[in-house]
């Protein structure tokens, strides 16, 4: 399976600073402690964190981990470690592929991966690797969006961009759900070797300051930008402002359903 890097999650390293400055506790952070708690973090545990992006999960890990123990955040964007980094230094981070994990076999307790997994070119090849560098009394947790149509505001954002900027843009939004049915989740984590992976979804919530800062993250700190330049953004937060005020509470805050599945594969028997 071949990619662009829209619908592969490429951003650049200014979009990884909006990414972490908005998008992270606009919508990531909540699901941060969750994971962990999916994955039963202990103190002394070896932990990697597959596509760890700007680090909000590796960060909660290591908290967890009481400085005991080897977290390890990997991700094949520079721009995403080079805030990781800033933010943690004391974390190690490694530029690598999920299909390509550069560590020995039985290396780690945990794998984490939050919201990685729609965006790799080789799937079944990720997980196989996850696998690989799990010790046998391992676990993996990770976590995709649900169905876009179970997140309203972007089903409706998504439609909006379409009708704008072409199916090309909407698919770059479209990309972080691909995954959201539970059924092809499920036989995504069969092929790599993970069929006993108990699956659930749980409720979260997108949260904006305002509509324009809403579409300010997507096309800032996603990969809009190579489809929507200034005066097209300022005609979408236009448009938005329009179309998609039903989101917006009376302070102009945005808030909106984005719920989530989590999947948890142990080891053992």
């Amino acid at each position: 399976m071949t990619t662009n890097a829209a619908t592969a999650g490429q951003v650049s390293k200014s979009a990884a600073e909006i990414y972490d400055e908005f998008f992270v506790p606009a919508l990531f952070g909540q699901w941060a402690g969750p994971l962990c708690d999916a994955a039963d973090i202990q103190p002394g545990h070896d932990v990697l964190d597959v596509a760890c992006g700007t680090g909000a999960t590796t960060r909660e890990a290591a908290r967890r981990m009481a400085r005991k123990g080897r977290i390890v955040g990997l991700d094949r964007n520079q721009g995403m470690l080079d805030v990781a980094r800033s933010r943690a230094p004391g974390i190690e981070w490694v530029e690598a592929v999920a299909e390509g994990i550069p560590y020995a076999g039985d290396t780690f307790h945990t794998v984490l991966c939050q919201f990685g997994l729609m965006f790799f070119d080789d799937r079944k090849k990720a997980l196989d690797e996850m696998m690989r560098v799990l010790r046998p009394d391992g676990r993996i947790a990770l976590s995709v969006w649900d169905d876009v149509a179970n997140s309203p505001g972007y089903a409706d954002m998504i439609e909006l961009i379409a009708a704008m900027f072409g199916k090309e843009a909407a698919a770059a939004l479209q990309a972080p759900f691909i995954l959201g049915n539970k059924q092809e989740l499920r036989q995504v984590m069969e092929d790599g070797g993970l069929a006993k992976a108990n699956v659930t979804t749980m409720t979260g919530t997108a949260r904006f300051a305002s509509i324009r800062d809403w579409v300010r993250m997507d096309v800032r700190g996603w990969t809009l930008a190579d489809y929507i330049d200034d005066a097209g953004f300022e005609a979408l937060v236009a448009a938005a402002e329009k179309q998609l005020g039903r989101f917006a509470a009376s302070d102009g805050s945005v808030a909106f359903p984005a719920p989530a599945h989590m999947a948890v594969w142990d080891s053992s028997p």
